[in-house]
């Protein structure tokens, strides 16, 4: 299987994502979700978020939270339609 660099699902780089990666129902590791979207082979967002610009909106929110800078949060989610789960 491939091997991310980013999560197809927010964008986030695999290789900062401090457990490595989600985890797929079995317990291995996912290489395409980070922990923050996939754990136990599902995703972990909110059910609600089911569209690219509710993703891009929950991220920038999310971030904000920890702290980072809008502008730089807004940036960081454009990305997210290219991604594998979102490409239509």
């Amino acid at each position: 299987m491939k091997r991310y660099k980013f999560c197809q699902s927010c964008g986030f780089p695999m290789k900062k994502d401090i457990k490595g990666g989600g985890s797929e129902k079995d317990g291995t590791k996912s290489l395409k979700f980070c922990s923050m979207c996939y754990g136990n082979g599902e995703f972990l967002t909110p059910p609600e978020i089911d569209t690219v610009k509710k993703m891009q909106k929950y991220c920038i929110q999310e971030m904000k939270k920890d702290g980072i800078n809008g502008l730089f949060a807004w940036l960081a989610t454009r990305s997210i339609p290219k991604l594998e789960r979102w490409k239509q």
